[in-house]
């Protein structure tokens, strides 16, 4: 693959150019993303043709698109289309009329083409092992589920939110009675898939419409982090969100804090297919997935030259690493904190100073590989950066409770600082997990006091307790001056996690204490 990559994406309410990078080790990162509301669909006569209207518009959007190509010198293009052109009963005079006038190929998808994009980024990119998948354009919504990461089902229904709106709606408003009736006419589409009913999985939503639900509820909500990429909803939250849109004006809908002012005409629609689709499956849950079709042809392309490049059931260990590479981490210097963090987590365990559990050495494993990745900004404010980085961007694989865990835990400077970062969420994590999420970041603060030099020469620790408090003893391979030094100062963290004095003695490899 070249260093660039653009996606054209040719939908039947939008359409977007996304500029891509992809390498190893920093994964798939998006750095253009422009849109343009076309309303393809509504493009589509009685007769299934594309008008020339319609025609005439894709051309200059594309021709735009081709001029900003050129700027930005990218020349591994992907133009997709679906279901506008897909359906279009004159779609090969469209297309051959893009690549005279545009000199772009485009590649019309089918629906399982576009439903099996859809999941691949979804698989790659959530931690969810088995979820169904909804992607509503603007002229068709493809269904997946998925169970253990494998692809089960697809379907591809022809409606979306655009020909929902035209076949329910008389004006901008929903009123009641279509509402209902689409409703019902949502819910019998999906009842018409055997596989779909009382499956009881999470329904993840795909595209523009499922984002801006998210990103309004989290308006209503005051959410406290940014970010709406795994954002989950319960069925009530979806219920109060429906009932709240549909009493509003369309002059209000369009003021409504997280929805795009192009989709307050369409947003209810939308909404609604959510609700009976989570009705048939049963869902008690609702995810946003910022990841869907585009991600997807691009994650394939990746696959198809190399099939070893990602795992989709190690989507947080990828995620992990291109942060790692973003910000630059030194992965030696990471590997032996974690090795050093691991060492007195379990001497810290086995000497009932805390509790063990997997779940907490993973997470603080987790924070090692990570910890004060906010250096990279500036060192001073490295523990700010780190927290309000992890806590507020897209992490694959991590929803957004154990986002703000790791980031409470790789961020650790002291008490004060933890308790000012922990206040927006003691909502979501109780006391006693406070208290624990502290004490992985004392140990991980100590820990990281230990290779003061940055030559990982500490192999070994070892924890005696006493009556006179605890022994701590430091097996070091060469001149340890910076990191008896900085143990000295950090020794505060373990005093207050096992509330009795540390004494701590630095051993050469002979078996001699280093003075």
């Amino acid at each position: 693959m070249k260093k660039k990559t653009a996606i054209i994406d040719i939908g039947s309410n939008t359409i977007r150019l996304v500029i891509y990078s992809y390498d190893q080790k920093r994964g798939l990162r998006e750095f253009e993303n422009i849109k343009i509301v076309a309303r393809l669909r509504t493009y589509i006569q009685t007769n299934g043709e594309m008008s020339e209207e319609g025609i005439q518009l894709l051309e200059e959007i594309l021709k735009s698109f081709r001029q900003m190509l050129k700027d930005y010198n990218v020349q591994d293009v992907l133009a997709t289309a679906t279901a506008a052109i897909r359906q279009a009963t004159n779609q090969v005079v469209i297309v051959n009329r893009m690549k005279e006038k545009t000199d772009f190929e485009i590649d019309v998808l089918t629906g399982d083409e576009e439903a099996y994009f859809g999941f691949l980024a979804v698989a790659h990119s959530v931690p969810n092992e088995s979820a169904v998948t909804i992607d509503i354009g603007g002229g068709s919504t493809e269904i997946t589920f998925f169970i253990n990461k494998k692809l089960q089902k697809t379907h591809s229904f022809p409606f979306g939110v655009v020909t929902l709106q035209q076949q329910f709606m008389k004006e901008d408003k929903i009123t009641v009675i279509e509402k209902k009736q689409l409703a019902l006419f949502a819910e019998a589409q999906f009842r018409s898939l055997p596989w779909l009913s009382g499956l009881k999985l999470p329904v993840i939503g795909i595209g523009g419409s499922a984002r801006n639900i998210a990103q309004i509820d989290q308006q209503r909500k005051q959410y406290p982090i940014s970010s709406v990429h795994q954002y989950k909803m319960k069925v009530h939250d979806v219920n109060i969100l429906s009932d709240t849109l549909s009493d509003l004006s369309f002059s209000d809908l369009k003021k409504t804090d997280g929805l795009s002012s192009d989709r307050a005409d369409i947003i209810l629609p939308a909404l609604e297919v959510f609700r009976a689709l989570m009705k048939v499956v049963e869902a008690d849950e609702f995810m946003f997935s910022g990841k869907g079709l585009r991600e997807g042809i691009m994650l394939n392309r990746v696959l198809n030259t190399n099939p070893e490049a990602l795992d989709k059931n190690k989507v947080f260990e990828h995620s992990c690493e291109a942060l790692a590479a973003e910000y630059e981490i030194n992965q030696q210097e990471a590997k032996h904190l974690q090795f050093l963090a691991q060492k007195i987590y379990l001497a810290c365990s086995k000497n009932k100073m805390i509790q063990e559990s997997p779940g907490s050495l993973q997470l603080l494993k987790r924070a090692a590989a990570l910890f004060y990745l906010g250096e990279y900004i500036d060192a001073e404010s490295a523990s700010q950066h780190t927290f309000y980085i992890l806590s507020n961007r897209s992490i694959d694989g991590l929803d957004h409770l154990n986002r703000v865990k790791l980031a409470l835990v790789a961020s650790y400077k002291n008490k004060d600082n933890f308790k000012r970062y922990a206040a927006p969420f003691e909502q979501w994590i109780d006391k006693n997990e406070l208290k624990h999420l502290r004490d992985l970041g004392a140990i991980l603060k100590f820990a990281y006091g230990l290779n003061g030099s940055k030559r990982s020469i500490v192999n070994d620790v070892l924890m005696e307790s006493s009556k006179d408090g605890v022994q701590l003893k430091i097996y070091v391979d060469g001149n340890a001056m910076a990191e008896e030094y900085q143990a000295g100062k950090q020794k505060k963290h373990l005093e207050r996690l096992c509330k009795c004095e540390v004494n701590i003695q630095f051993i050469v490899k002979d078996g001699e204490s280093y003075d």
